[in-house]
């Protein structure tokens, strides 16, 4: 596990439930503000008994990005109602009500 691999995972798992957060959002909180894609590669990465909140990031515009891996962004929507979050017709979260800033 790479280090910046590491940084994704503390700040994923600071993510309150019912909150999400986009990939370039993590990206410029570990400090690499263009590295969304690298934070997408490094929660893809995850062992399925993670302790990290993976289903807690989604696109810029509120969505789950398609996954290549089957039901896997199904199980991330269903995990995100679990906790609250709803999503309109197309399929986006209001980032209005449900995205999360640590900084308050």
């Amino acid at each position: 596990m790479t280090a910046f691999s590491e940084r994704v995972y503390a700040c994923v798992r600071r993510i309150p439930k019912g909150c999400i957060i986009n990939y370039g959002g993590v990206a410029a909180l570990v400090g690499e503000p263009r590295a969304a894609r690298g934070v997408g590669y490094a929660l893809s990465h995850l062992p399925i008994d993670t302790d990290v909140p993976w289903w807690r990031v989604v696109n810029r515009r509120g969505a789950i990005s398609t996954s290549r891996v089957t039901g896997v962004a199904q199980r991330q929507r269903a995990l995100l109602e679990y906790e609250g979050v709803e999503f309109n017709d197309e399929g986006e979260a209001s980032w209005e009500r449900f995205g999360w800033n640590p900084h308050g």
